[in-house]
């Protein structure tokens, strides 16, 4: 190795170990995972055992609720949480209104193959969705759509990467949905919570980490800020010089 090529590497285990700490930030990391598994876990388990729709619902509305109070007595992010009770309320209420287990899922099955859809999409019109979600995580904002043009290319791959692996993950589940029962369906649902997820995010590390770094776009402006008060202190200071030369020409 030569003195030139250390930097190198280095500067490359910097940008791996940035966008390992931002794709943790944005996705939750491992605490987020677990949150997310949590309720349907419980409302699966329950219902295998007892059968009874009620018991299964409030449980795991309950355990959401709990999560998030946790994660407010550590005063920690709560977004996260937050979005598990949600996803869960929804699932309750639609499969209260209907009395069909099964439909606890159907929310969350929605959402995901309108994600996928999302995913897809943006990526066709130029502006994939991975990189509006990363782009103020990196602090970079949209500069990548116009100023990086290998972090745009990125940030397309990892969207089509989403979005195939969440189509997949749709394609298994929807047939289940309509020929499995409730425990089958829940198990695999249960079952397939972290792995495409994990392939997913595994995917937009490795494409990120071998693209050019984001753009600062706040430290730009942070910069331009201080060139400006810098500038308007010149001109305050020639200014002051001006006028101290005009009173002593004056006396």
């Amino acid at each position: 190795m030569t003195s030139l090529d250390k930097p190198t590497e280095d500067a490359q285990q910097d940008a791996r170990a940035v966008t390992e700490a931002a794709l943790f930030e944005a996705f939750g990391g491992v605490r987020g995972m677990v949150e997310t598994v949590v309720p349907g876990l419980l409302f699966v388990t329950i219902f295998t055992i007892n059968k009874d729709l009620h018991w299964s619902a409030i449980a795991a509305l309950g355990v959401s609720l709990l999560l998030v109070v946790v994660r407010l007595a550590m005063r920690d992010t709560v977004k996260h949480a937050f979005s598990g009770v949600f996803g869960v309320a929804f699932g309750v209420v639609f499969a209260m209104m209907t009395g069909n287990a099964k439909d606890f899922y159907l929310p969350g099955m929605i959402y995901t193959l309108g994600l996928a859809v999302a995913y897809i999409v943006t990526t066709l019109a130029g502006v994939p969705l991975i990189g509006l979600i990363l782009g103020p995580v990196f602090k970079e904002n949209l500069s990548w759509r116009t100023r990086n043009p290998g972090r745009k290319k990125a940030y397309a791959k990892a969207s089509w990467a989403w979005g195939l692996i969440l189509l997949a993950k749709c394609a298994v589940l929807f047939p289940l949905y309509w020929w499995a029962n409730t425990s089958q369906l829940g198990w695999v649902l249960v079952a397939l919570k972290i792995p495409p997820f994990l392939l997913a995010v595994w995917l937009t590390w490795v494409f990120l980490a071998k693209a050019p770094a984001p753009i600062d776009v706040f430290a730009e402006m942070e910069a331009e800020e201080q060139a400006e008060k810098e500038r308007e202190a010149a001109l305050a200071q020639e200014d002051t010089e001006a006028t101290a030369g005009r009173h002593r020409r004056d006396g």
